[in-house]
């Protein structure tokens, strides 16, 4: 290939799949080089954004938690099981115990636990760049840190890591004393509120930094999925002090500011919304309808615009045939009967089906047009019995790479 142009070149090898092409790095100097040209990486990740998402997965069970793994629904047979085999993944030294944050353009956001508690890495798992973030250092058992996404400032070709730590608040008033049935025991004082800051860890040329934004009103409610459309990051919140009102906030990426998103009309007191999700680049909500027992997928077609919001999927129960017999028998009582708890919405493919994962344990395929299911079977060194899953775009993007919008 070196008497052809390297536009030619470049063309050819930014369609193969990103396994192949790190193989390819240990040809010669040039093709190295070649790899690391930023005409090639960027040609490279829209052609990987215009395919159905890769994920990365991470094993659940012990001793193996802290191991990640790749998988490519990029191409698979029309049958009705299909197997996808995974590639195991180089992981940090650094990162004795994680938690697999979020994806975004080829890079992970990876959390520490245990061990490792406080400390937040970006990672590309192929390239193996990988760069730690200044740690919040929790004060007092009081005190909890979470971080809530990742995602590119196109204004400013930074990435930023959203950050929240909470603080319960002791107040010594009556109506938050506990008092012991033993009177010879000491009163317990209840947390009467739960005060809320919002950290932003900046990543880009030079050291990153971390900046405190202050207060935020809102409680987060605890979400699987990364949900970053329109360069905002969003969320399922409640006002401080009450859970009955459900909210979509966002935050901007840009201007670092806070903002309501409406809500699509479908929500009551009996009918909430309980995840979030992109599909097809748009902002979705997924709800439960009690009466018919179906998931409810409802896409925002015109982001912020109310009126917009439309149910495109309703999704009746099912229950994947990679599950054991004795688990199958348990969850068809109560728990098959509430899918809202058990199925996730993951991503919808090119063919149209929309990608779910089941418990934690099981992916499958549920296509709207025929109404059908197709189950995926999940091949990893050892069986895991559970595992965390985040949709992926595998590039050879790093920090420091401008990655032109697809």
């Amino acid at each position: 290939m070196d008497r052809l142009p390297q536009e030619l070149v470049i063309d050819i090898l930014s369609r193969l799949p990103i396994s192949t092409i790190m193989q390819s790095k240990s040809v010669n100097r040039a093709w190295r080089n070649l790899i690391r040209n930023q005409v090639f990486v960027n040609m490279h990740f829209k052609r990987m954004v215009e395919n159905d998402p890769s994920f990365i997965l991470q094993i659940r069970d012990q001793p193996i938690q802290s191991q990640l793994y790749f998988g490519d629904f990029s191409s698979h047979p029309n049958d009705r099981n299909v197997t996808i085999i995974t590639k195991k993944l180089t992981m940090l030294p650094l990162l004795t115990n994680f938690h697999l944050v979020s994806s975004c353009n080829g890079l992970l956001c990876l959390r520490g636990t245990h061990r490792s508690l406080g400390l937040i890495c970006i990672y590309n798992p192929f390239t193996r760049d990988s760069i730690e973030l200044p740690k919040l250092i929790a004060k007092g058992p009081s005190h909890q840190v979470g971080v809530l996404g990742f995602g590119l400032d196109a204004t400013t070709n930074k990435y930023k890591v959203v950050e929240v730590s909470y603080k319960r608040i002791y107040r010594a008033s009556p109506s938050h004393v506990v008092r012991p049935v033993n009177r010879l025991a000491p009163q317990i004082i209840a947390p009467s509120s739960i005060d809320s800051e919002v950290h932003i860890l900046t990543v880009g040329k030079g050291s990153p930094t971390r900046r405190n934004l202050g207060n935020f009103p809102f409680h987060f409610m605890c979400q699987k999925s990364q949900v970053l459309v329109n360069g905002k990051l969003h969320w399922i919140s409640y006002p401080r002090g009450s859970k009955a009102y459900l909210a979509i906030m966002s935050f901007d990426l840009g201007n670092e500011q806070f903002k309501e998103v409406p809500r699509p009309d479908c929500i009551s007191s009996d009918r909430q919304f309980h995840e979030l999700v992109v599909l097809r680049g748009c902002l979705s909500a997924v709800c439960f309808d009690y009466d018919n027992e179906e998931l409810e997928i409802w896409v925002m077609k015109e982001y912020d615009v109310k009126e917009s919001w439309v149910k495109e999927f309703s999704i009746g129960t099912y229950l994947p045939k990679i599950l054991q017999p004795d688990e199958r028998e348990s969850l068809d009582s109560s728990m098959f009967y509430m899918p809202k708890t058990c199925m996730r919405v993951l991503c919808q493919l090119r063919s149209g089906g929309i990608l779910l994962e089941y418990k934690i344990k099981a992916l499958f395929v549920y296509d709207p047009h025929c109404r059908t299911f197709q189950n995926f079977q999940l091949t990893f060194e050892g069986i895991p019995r559970c595992f965390t899953l985040a949709v992926h775009v595998a590039s050879l993007n790093w920090i420091d790479t401008f990655i032109e919008a697809p």
